[in-house]
């Protein structure tokens, strides 16, 4: 009998291609715009995420695909797709899913909607009374800023921005030089109106560019207009420079990139369905497109402009319903937070904890006449930051602040370099971060003066310092003073901003230079587990899992037994369930009211399981390319909570997909007790919100009962 073959575990069938999966995430987030169990306005607010997720993909990852196909210089990945296999997927996978989104809008939404006394009329379906109002407001407020731009050989084609909305117009006429002329609408102007919103209940809107076709003929006096049709181009967004070892100034050469981002090379072309076929012709001539870049949409051209209906709405019961995070800590007049810390180490889990407590430590840092030094690295943060204003604070009252803030972090180049300029003048120690790797590990460090000596406090997270996106992501911080811990991120600082080899860390593990070897080894520790018949599993919540190398020692370590559990909110390339490869391995992605967001790794270890959080991900980019962090969770009672949420994850039955062999998601069948696991962790919130109340209240009546008391004595004593 011959032995048994094993699998090549780099057979590219073992392996699903990376934008593929990506769609296939985005395919999940439609499914929740689709579910009638979804709040209406709420899935509204999933199409436009279904809209948006779909513009960054083109501005990325195809802008980058096909720039991979025109070097003819790019080697098939694991899954043996070439540049050109994968656009042509693309092309196909994109065409349904533009289908879908359109169908939802038409056929489930626009009625559900209307149902609801939410209209979205043409300018035809108007009252009288409704068009005499748009009718001045396009006179007075949209044809003064309108440029009409003929096309032709005098007149070149305008440079178009990144997404923007435009009309071509197609004009006949004897004598004319030309039959086709493009009406840009300006940025400035609102894309949806709307006259007495919320009188009556009812919300009647209309697009902008529906106005402009309906009125579009008194830009062309004498001349007729034969039919006027919208249109955007999308464009490659990412950024080119020098390498940064080359570079004088990093944030001059960004500003600089900025500038033309929104100028970038067009890889997609949306016309509305009824752009005659002449038209769509020139335009893909124009931008250099093929038939392959042309999406012909039943609708809106851009549905991400509906996202303003959501907050503008005044109908809580077709909403999510509100609700307002746990706080962990007490407030500062009770006890300061590094006295909090000291008792006890705090772990949070947000949304459903409050990030509150993320902020107040940086805040009371700021105020502290005891903190020495603030360090603190910045990814993200919004435009009103809190965390911003108390670095500013800090700084300006002589302590030492130095703030490490990624300039390069997509989409958010301009946010960050505006801070960059504000924490300078304020006197922050501002860093760039490390030559050609982009910061993301978040950390912020307290350096404090006590009775005891000096003692550092550290925030670790998974999520970015962002009061805004905090409402909606799920993460995880942690919040100590382990002096190893501590002096790890201390080791970590001096490398990010100083000239160091990278330091031999001791609890926390760090891309670009020890992360990677360090999941490959703890994945091994459960085979070798496994083969000696001791507990083995292995249990990993990540955004994406991607790198080649961790995928095949997985592979590995379910040909040795081991049992896997994945949650995997977005791209996958690895398939489960394939018969001597990963029959042991099961992966599961949730996609719900919050985005998941947190990473957790979970390794048995033999019946001594050991969890660490981290910022990375399972990709070469993130183990490779980026500064990023992993640390232990070490108390016990904060280990078991993790543990509580990971298994409460691995039981929700309403949210979760599983993924087949076949790299498709199909939602779990319902068996035994209904689990939503964001809903269980909202009402986790809840009771603990009511527990707080009612323990603050039960003070405060005792803090009266004494001062009554208290006044009774007086008075006796008096009399």
């Amino acid at each position: 009998m011959e032995p048994e073959v094993s699998p090549d575990l780099s057979d590219p069938s073992l392996y699903y291609n990376r934008e593929l999966s990506l769609l296939e995430y985005n395919q999940r987030v439609l499914e929740e715009a689709q579910d009638a169990n979804n709040p209406l306005l709420e899935r509204l607010r999933y199409l436009c995420f279904v809209s948006s997720n779909l513009d960054q993909f083109f501005e990325v990852r195809v802008a980058s695909l096909k720039q991979q196909r025109q070097s003819n210089m790019s080697l098939p990945g694991s899954d043996g797709m070439s540049p050109g296999e994968q656009l042509a997927a693309i092309s196909l996978r994109v065409r349904k899913m533009v289908d879908d989104i359109y169908r939802t809008w038409n056929e489930e939404l626009v009625p559900a909607l209307e149902k609801n006394s939410i209209f979205f009329l043409r300018y035809d379906d108007l009252t009288d009374e409704e068009k005499e109002y748009y009718s001045q407001y396009f006179e007075k407020s949209v044809y003064p800023v309108l440029t009409p731009l003929a096309v032709d050989p005098v007149h070149p084609f305008p440079q178009l921005l990144n997404k923007s909305l435009n009309v071509c117009v197609e004009l006949e006429g004897e004598g004319i030089s030309t039959h086709l002329a493009i009406v840009q609408v300006p940025l400035m102007l609102p894309r949806l109106l709307t006259y007495r919103a919320g009188e009556q209940g009812k919300y009647r809107y209309i697009f902008i560019g529906n106005l402009l076709q309906a009125h579009v003929r008194s830009l062309f006096h004498g001349v007729s207009v034969k039919g006027a049709y919208q249109f955007r181009v999308t464009r490659n967004s990412d950024l080119y420079f020098l390498e940064e070892e080359e570079t004088d100034n990093l944030l001059e050469v960004l500003e600089h990139e900025l500038r033309k981002r929104s100028r970038g090379d067009a890889v997609r072309l949306e016309v509305q369905q009824d752009c005659p076929r002449h038209i769509t012709d020139q335009l893909l001539q124009t931008f250099g497109l093929t038939e392959d870049d042309l999406y012909q949409v039943d609708g809106p051209v851009n549905l991400l402009r509906l996202m303003p209906v959501i907050s503008e709405v005044d109908r809580p019961d077709l909403k999510f319903r509100p609700f307002v995070p746990a706080m962990v800590t007490g407030p500062k007049h009770e006890e300061d937070i590094f006295s909090q810390i000291r008792r006890s180490p705090i772990l949070l889990h947000h949304p459903y904890e409050s990030f509150q407590t993320v902020l107040d430590f940086i805040e009371q840092a700021a105020e502290d006449p005891n903190v020495l030094a603030i360090k603190q690295t910045l990814y993200r943060t919004s435009g009103d930051s809190p965390i911003v204003s108390s670095l500013v604070e800090a700084a300006e009252s002589g302590k030492q602040v130095t703030v490490v803030i990624e300039l390069k972090a997509r989409f958010y180049e301009a946010a960050n370099i505006k801070w960059a300029r504000t924490l300078q003048e304020a006197g922050v120690h501002v860093i760039y971060g490390v030559a050609s790797l982009m910061t993301r590990a978040k950390l912020a460090l307290v350096v404090r003066k006590e009775e005891s000596g000096i003692r550092r406090y550290l925030h670790l997270g998974t999520g970015n310092y962002y009061p805004s996106t905090v409402k909606q992501y799920e993460d995880f911080s942690l919040l100590t003073c382990d002096p190893v811990i501590t002096n790890d991120s201390a080791e970590l600082f001096n490398w990010l901003t100083g000239v160091s080899v990278f330091p031999e860390l001791k609890k926390i593990r760090a891309a670009p230079k020890a992360l990677h070897a360090f999941v490959l080894e703890l994945i091994q520790r459960e085979v070798d587990h496994a083969r000696r018949g001791k507990p083995a599993g292995i249990f990993s919540k990540v955004n994406a899992l991607v790198d080649d190398e961790v995928i095949k020692a997985l592979y590995v370590a379910s040909q040795a037994g081991v049992k896997i559990r994945l949650l995997v909110r977005g791209v996958c390339c690895l398939r489960p369930g394939i018969p001597g490869v990963s029959e042991n391995v099961t992966v599961r992605s949730i996609v719900g009211r919050f985005l998941e967001h947190s990473r957790v790794y979970r390794f048995e270890n033999a019946g001594d399981p050991e969890i660490y959080l981290a910022s990375a991900d399972w990709t070469a980019r993130n183990f490779f390319g980026r500064v990023e962090i992993c640390f232990p969770v070490e108390e016990r009672k904060l280990r078991e909570r993790v543990d509580h949420v990971l298994g409460t994850y691995w039981k929700d039955n309403v949210k979760a997909r599983e993924l087949n062999t076949e790299a498709a998601c199909i939602r779990r069948a319902q068996e035994g007790e209904r689990v939503n696991a964001q809903e269980v962790f909202l009402e986790q919130a809840r009771k603990q919100k009511k527990a707080d109340v009612a323990v603050k209240s039960v003070a405060a009546k005792r803090r009266a009962g004494g001062s009554k008391a208290n006044g009774r004595k007086r008075r006796k004593v008096e009399s």
